[in-house]
């Protein structure tokens, strides 16, 4: 589980950074990392959500949109994992 959890990390990781690159920036993203401080605007934040849904190949429910699930790379990747397992039990 825990190469699984470091792949999810990484991927969304890589999301975030391919998103700053876009607009010219550059910063130290941990996984605790506030994303909006990192350089995030709100146009990132649906360009993210829509690069996670693509990413993983599921759609984030409406229920799941929200500020807290998209707050750090690490708040990401604790609603993405319930996904993926939500959908791998169904």
């Amino acid at each position: 589980m825990q190469a699984f959890d470091t792949d999810l990390r990484n991927r969304i990781t890589k999301l975030v950074k391919g998103i700053l690159a876009q607009n010219s920036l550059a910063a130290d993203v941990t996984p605790s990392t506030k994303l909006v401080d990192a350089g995030l605007t709100s146009m990132d934040m649906v360009n993210l959500m829509l690069g996670v849904e693509a990413e993983f190949d599921f759609t984030i429910p409406q229920t799941e949109i929200t500020p807290e699930n998209f707050q750090s790379v690490e708040t990401l990747e604790r609603m993405v994992a319930t996904q993926l397992k939500l959908a791998t039990a169904a």
